[in-house]
């Protein structure tokens, strides 16, 4: 298992890294200035970082209260991954309409580009960090 350190290093790296990468490749692809695209990545990453941690603490709070214990069920998973995704976009796209000064549907296609990439850069950076920081090894006593 991995310790609070690491487990912080990981998520700081991502985030890091995550923003050198998709910022200047939004703006490239959009066309619209690094200087604007990235105050807008950087908002979008705190954003996401924040509803991440308030987010799983609530649906774990509410699964604890409604069954006893915060196990998942694959169903569970399903709607905790869509109500994540769901909340996130309801503060995403007006931010990014406005500041982008786009439409809602332009700010959705640009949202959907945000997620593939995302999706991609979750699983090579993930790939990379169990690599470069192997998780250690545990006896059956440590588990």
């Amino acid at each position: 298992m991995r310790t609070v350190r690491d487990r912080l290093r990981h998520a700081i790296g991502f985030e890091l890294i995550g923003l050198l990468i998709a910022a200047p490749l939004a703006s490239w692809l959009t066309g619209v200035a690094l200087s604007h695209m990235g105050p807008l990545a950087l908002f979008f990453s705190v954003l996401a970082t924040l509803w991440n941690y308030v987010y799983n603490l609530g649906f774990d709070r509410l699964l604890q209260q409604r069954q006893g214990h915060t196990r998942k069920s694959l169903w569970q998973r399903v709607w905790h991954a869509i109500g994540f995704e769901g909340g996130l976009l309801t503060v995403a796209l007006p931010a990014m309409a406005w500041w982008l000064e786009i439409s809602l549907l332009e700010a959705l296609v640009l949202d959907l580009g945000f997620v593939l990439f995302y999706l991609v850069y979750a699983f090579v950076y993930n790939l990379l960090y169990d690599r470069v920081f192997p998780i250690p090894v545990q006896t059956a006593q440590g588990i």
